[in-house]
């Protein structure tokens, strides 16, 4: 077995590799060649959240799971709040193939399911990103953003509006002019990114216009809620897993209040293999729930594991 430290993912796979990754388990989902296994997710307390997540892809090769989750107190112990990592197995034999540090994996994963729904449901003209948190993720999530599209400025809303310069210097970075806004100036970004953990609706209906794509990527767990169950009934609702979708995504608020069905929601995956058509008109508002899938999680690591046998990196261990 292959143990591929966290140290060592940041020179191993790109963000393109993820994108690439992802785009690529998308599809073989839709076309029945994928599937994720159920998710177990525990709260812990304090907010601490602990799980796995885990599938098998056959067309990939890949069996695995990823365990862990996000522990709000580790910003003051000097690390992220997502911890994870991430088992491969030998899907003929079970055998262990690789363990793999997910937290730089996590992320680059997110920002790329969020990116392929971008480049897919957004309208071609958009030209403002509008981003709601300032988290970790959220870096990952504008560089993403800007690779699918040509954003000629940003803007940005974060509960804690302190953090928000850290998430201004990515934008600068990449030259796109940056603004910090209330929410109801989100109604001029024709593209919203939210990637918060939070337990109530930050945004609204009225916050949106018309023609939007929103990527809603903080929503994994029971209870956690990011925009309003009228803004998701009021889209055409995309998802990496519907049955995470309405059980531990955004959608969870829409489906119990009786807003939404669940089978109004479309799989991605069905988008990129063109089984669906996407987005239908200039003034629909489009709503991707990435709730976080384990096939992911496998696809990005198997990168990982596939370059580091390649440049003798890791650290090999008997079974």
């Amino acid at each position: 077995m292959l143990i591929v430290p966290e140290a060592l993912i940041a020179s191993l796979v790109t963000p393109e590799d993820a994108f690439r990754a992802v785009e690529a388990c998308f599809a073989a989902v839709a076309r029945g060649e994928a599937y994720n296994f159920p998710v177990v997710r525990e709260a812990l307390g304090e907010g601490r959240q602990y799980g796995f997540k885990s599938g098998l892809d056959r067309a990939g090769g890949q069996l695995g799971v990823k365990a862990g989750g996000y522990f709000p107190g580790n910003a003051a112990k000097g690390l992220i709040n997502h911890q994870s990592s991430v088992f491969l197995f030998d899907p003929d034999t079970g055998r262990p193939v690789a363990m793999v540090g997910g937290n730089l994996l996590t992320a680059l994963r997110t920002a790329a399911a969020s990116a392929i729904a971008i480049d897919r449901l957004a309208r071609k003209d958009a030209h403002v990103l509008g981003i709601v948190g300032a988290g970790h993720q959220a870096g990952f999530q504008l560089r993403a953003a800007a690779r699918v599209r040509r954003f000629e400025r940003v803007i940005a809303w974060n509960l804690h509006p302190e953090m928000l310069p850290k998430l201004g210097a990515v934008a600068a970075e990449l030259g796109l002019p940056f603004e910090a806004v209330d929410l109801p100036r989100m109604r001029e970004a024709d593209v919203i990114v939210t990637i918060t953990s939070s337990p109530a609706a930050s945004l609204m209906a009225g916050h949106v216009a018309p023609g939007t794509h929103l990527s809603c990527m903080g929503t994994d767990t029971v209870g956690k809620q990011e925009v309003e169950p009228a803004l998701v009934a009021g889209a055409s609702v995309f998802t990496d897993e519907v049955a995470q979708s309405v059980t531990i995504g955004e959608a969870q608020h829409a489906v119990a209040a009786g807003l939404l069905d669940a089978g109004a929601i479309t799989p991605l995956g069905q988008v990129l293999t063109g089984a669906h058509p996407g987005r239908r008109s200039g003034g629909q508002i489009t709503l991707f729930d990435g709730t976080g899938v384990g096939l992911q999680d496998l696809a990005v690591a198997a990168v990982a594991v596939a370059r580091a046998r390649e440049r003798g990196l890791g650290i090999e261990v008997g079974v």
